[in-house]
C-alpha cells in the first residue's frame, strides 16, 4: 500500500450562479467576482489581470458580459488615475464577502466531518480527535497546521455552550470556550460550570485575544463604548443566540442598565467575527462586537472592550493518548505559536499550556 492512501482533503466552497430561462444550468459568477476583488485591491485592470492570470482582452470580455447581464456598470475608469468599482460592483463584491464570511465556517465544519467519515472507511484508518468549538482564527489556524498530521482532527463549529455540553455528553474529545478577564469572568464561568468538572477535565490554553467594537474607518459616529449602542441612529449587528460573545454583550448591557430593546438591530445576528466585520464594512450596520483580527482584515477601526482567554476543555484520561500528544505537539511547537502570535490582537505566550480548572480560574471559581 503506498504512502498516499487516504491522503486527501475535502473542501467545500460557496459559489454564485445566475439562473436565467435562456441559460442551461446557470451562469457562474466566480470569474467576475475574482476580477472585481483584484481590481479593488490593485486599483487598475492591468494589475488585476496579473493577479488573476488573465489577458487584458479576456478580462474586459468578462466585465462587459456581466455588465450586459446585470444592466449596470461594474467599473468607473478615470483617465490616468486608474480604475475603481462602480456602486453596483462594490455592492456585488461586498455581498460575496459577506456570504463567504457567513458560510465558510459552516462549510469547513461539514467538510471536516465528511472527510473523517470517509477516512474511517479506508484501510489503515487512523484514530482522530473530535473538536467542537466556536469559530475563531486560532482554531482555524490549528486545523491548517494539523492537516498533514496523522492522527487527524475533526472539527465541528458550535457555540461554546454547545461544545461543552457535547464534551460532557461524550460527543466530542475537546470543547473550545472563551472567558473574559476581569469583572465578567465569574458570570461567564457560572454559565459554563454545569458542564465543567474539576475531577474530570483539564484545560489547554489556546490564546488570549482582544474583543471589542468594530466601527467603520474613522469612526464617523464616534462610538466609544457600549453605552453608545443605545444612541438613536446607531445600528448594531449582534452575534447569534447562544454564542459566548452574545452572552458577554448581554452582561455588558446589563451592567449599564441598557435594555436590549433600546439597541437598534439587536436581533440582527451573524455567526462569525468575520461576518460581523463584513456586515459593518458593507454599510449594513454601524457597529458590532468581535475579535480585533476580523476588524483589521476588513479595514475597520477597533474599540477594545475586553481581553478573553480561549481554552480547550478535555477529559483527563485522553491526555496520554497518541492523538492528544500529537495535537499538543503542534500547539506547543514554534510554527503554530508564532503564527498565532502574529495575528492582530492575539497573545500566544501561553499557547499549549495545560492547567486544571483551579489553576486557570482560582480555587473558589472551580467547576463543580
Amino acid at each position: 500500500m503506498n504512502d498516499h492512501t487516504g491522503a486527501f482533503r475535502v473542501a467545500l466552497r460557496p459559489g454564485w450562479w445566475l439562473e436565467r430561462d435562456d441559460a442551461d444550468g446557470g451562469i457562474p459568477l466566480q470569474d467576475v467576482l475574482a476580477l472585481l476583488a483584484a481590481i479593488d485591491a490593485t486599483g487598475n485592470i492591468a494589475g488585476a489581470c496579473r493577479a488573476c492570470g488573465l489577458s487584458y482582452r479576456h478580462a474586459w470580455g468578462v466585465l462587459r458580459r456581466f455588465e450586459a447581464l446585470f444592466g449596470a456598470p461594474l467599473l468607473v475608469t478615470h483617465r490616468r488615475q486608474g480604475t475603481e468599482l462602480a456602486p453596483f460592483g462594490q455592492r456585488l463584491l461586498w455581498a460575496n464577502r459577506r456570504i463567504e464570511a457567513r458560510l465558510m465556517p459552516m462549510l469547513d465544519s461539514l467538510a471536516s466531518e465528511l472527510q473523517e467519515e470517509l477516512q474511517r472507511l479506508l484501510p489503515e484508518g487512523k484514530p482522530h480527535l473530535r473538536l467542537h468549538a466556536s469559530h475563531g482564527f486560532a482554531v482555524e489556524a490549528l486545523m491548517q497546521h494539523m492537516q498533514a498530521r496523522a492522527p487527524g482532527l475533526e472539527l465541528r463549529y458550535r457555540t461554546a455552550s454547545e461544545a461543552l455540553a457535547a464534551l460532557d455528553g461524550g460527543e466530542c474529545d475537546l470543547a473550545g470556550f472563551q472567558v473574559p478577564l476581569g469583572e465578567f469572568e465569574p458570570s461567564m464561568l457560572a454559565h459554563y460550570r454545569q458542564w465543567l468538572h474539576r475531577e474530570d477535565h483539564l484545560l489547554v490554553h489556546l490564546a488570549v485575544r482582544n474583543t471589542g467594537l468594530f466601527v467603520p474607518a474613522g469612526n464617523p459616529k464616534r462610538i466609544r463604548g457600549m453605552a453608545d449602542l443605545a444612541r438613536p441612529g446607531v445600528r448594531f449587528v449582534n452575534r447569534q443566540t447562544g454564542s459566548s460573545t452574545r452572552l458577554l454583550i448581554e452582561l455588558m448591557l446589563r451592567r449599564l442598565d441598557i435594555p436590549v430593546a433600546q439597541v437598534q438591530g439587536y436581533e440582527n445576528s451573524e455567526f462569525t467575527h468575520m461576518a460581523v466585520a463584513a456586515h459593518i464594512a458593507s454599510g449594513m450596520a454601524d457597529t458590532g462586537i468581535g475579535v480585533e483580527t476580523a476588524a483589521h482584515r476588513f479595514g475597520l477601526d477597533f474599540v477594545p472592550l475586553a481581553r478573553e482567554r480561549y481554552f480547550f476543555a478535555v477529559r483527563k484520561e485522553l491526555m496520554d493518548q497518541p492523538a492528544m500528544r500529537a495535537l499538543l505537539g503542534v500547539m506547543q511547537g514554534p510554527g503554530y505559536r508564532n503564527f498565532i502570535g502574529q495575528l492582530v490582537g492575539y497573545d500566544a505566550s501561553e499557547t499549549g499550556k495545560i492547567q486544571t480548572l483551579g489553576e486557570a480560574f482560582g480555587e473558589r471559581k472551580r467547576g463543580s
